[in-house]
């Protein structure tokens, strides 16, 4: 898809991110779907390590293709000495500086924010780590499981008993973490609107992750009986989760209320007197009775195709759907319908994309290539007013 004539809301906007994995990513290149400029940061010969993750996509790694579209990727030893002019020369037009980097390396590198604030007093710097600046845990490496263990998320997912916690099946901390650091890159953008100054801005994915499980945290308030795991059940609502039909096809479906189980003992058991049945005419007493209540939709279910059952739900008005596999995804006809699907270019060629979520009619969304690693090195460079002989000086001592 070729660069697109309108000018997005993030045009002229300046990102420089030592990146790797999922969180730091996932911010950035949401700020280069809204045109920012994104040079992305990487160890020269391996670059981010997520590049090794799988060859799913043509010999490219997914976690890679999803998260690092419409970057530039430039090459460069942070640790050697011959890097730091290229820094500052980057940092001397940047407007935000990303990173994700292991705890207290960034600082050990010169580029926490007091250390830059001085000389470059508009930038704003967003710092993505496991647990946040201070407390015991500051130091502490985090990955995604283990923050959705720190955050109680395993303590709701998966299936009753010992043994039946699961994880998600995506990388939900460092996409919470990602989601929080491009809002706060994008408050502090407008602060400095309002200031003329940059400011530092401390993402946890431990913090992002337990804003996320808000409600089972109140539910369990002081002391309260925690949700329990319920597998893909609601674990409060009752019936609210999948629920087999007779050519063995499962069903999502669910109710938020009285006037749709009404409707539901109604038009999809064609069970009226259920509907007044002291064991289920309240929420809480049908998910007290949901082993119960379970067989009943079962026995109704397990005579009807899942076509039949989807359509008595949706004959009475009840939210229900598809239990897709990810190839189902792949061809979902509401993304079709909506056009949600374009191309982007990549080192394997031309792949399909998923449009940013959120539609804006004073602007399409850049969606450019996913840059092979150092694609970009001699282009930035020479930018900054290097030479060929300099770049090659560079590339001679492993620099770049």
């Amino acid at each position: 898809m070729q660069n697109n004539p309108q000018t997005g809301p993030l045009d002229g906007i300046n990102v420089i991110s030592l990146e790797h994995a999922i969180a730091a990513p996932f911010c950035t290149r949401q700020l280069a779907d809204l045109g920012a400029s994104v040079i992305k940061v990487e160890r020269p010969g391996s670059g981010d390590f997520a590049r090794g993750y799988d060859q799913r996509v043509r010999g490219l790694a997914s976690h890679f293709v999803w998260t690092n579209r419409s970057k530039k990727s430039l090459t460069l030893d942070l640790k050697s000495e011959d890097a730091r002019p290229v820094m500052e020369a980057l940092l001397e037009k940047a407007d935000v500086l990303v990173q994700n980097l292991a705890p207290g390396a960034a600082a050990r590198l010169g580029l926490s924010f007091e250390q830059l604030h001085e000389r470059y007093p508009r930038l704003i710097v967003c710092n993505i780590s496991g647990y946040g600046e201070g407390g015991p845990y500051q130091d502490k490496k985090a990955y995604d499981l283990l923050i959705q263990s720190e955050a109680g998320f395993l303590s709701t997912s998966g299936l009753p008993g010992p043994d039946g916690m699961a994880k998600a099946g995506c990388s939900i901390a460092d996409i919470a973490a990602g989601m929080y650091a491009y809002t706060n890159v994008l408050s502090a953008l407008i602060h400095r609107q309002q200031t003329g100054l940059g400011s530092a801005i401390d993402v946890s994915m431990l913090e992002s992750l337990v804003e996320w499980m808000g409600y089972p945290l109140y539910y369990a308030f002081e002391g309260a009986e925690p949700p329990a795991r319920a597998g893909a059940s609601h674990a409060t609502i009752y019936p609210y989760g999948p629920f087999m039909a007779g050519d063995k096809r499962s069903v999502m479906l669910g109710l938020q209320n009285e006037r749709e189980w009404r409707s539901f003992c109604e038009t999809v058991l064609e069970q009226p007197e259920l509907a007044d049945d002291e064991r289920f005419c309240a929420n809480y007493r049908r998910s007290e009775n949901r082993d119960l209540l379970r067989d009943l939709i079962h026995e109704t279910f397990g005579s009807l195709s899942s076509e039949e059952v989807v359509a008595r739900l949706d004959k009475a008005r009840i939210a229900n759907a598809r239990v897709n596999d990810m190839h189902a995804v792949w061809d979902h006809p509401q993304l079709k319908a909506r056009q949600r699907w374009t191309r982007i270019d990549s080192p394997s060629g031309e792949l399909p994309a998923l449009a940013p979520p959120g539609i804006n009619s004073a602007f399409t969304p850049r969606m450019d290539a996913v840059p092979a690693l150092g694609q970009h090195t001699g282009e930035i460079l020479s930018a900054l007013g290097y030479s060929e002989g300099d770049i090659q000086q560079l590339k001679d001592a492993s620099v770049i």
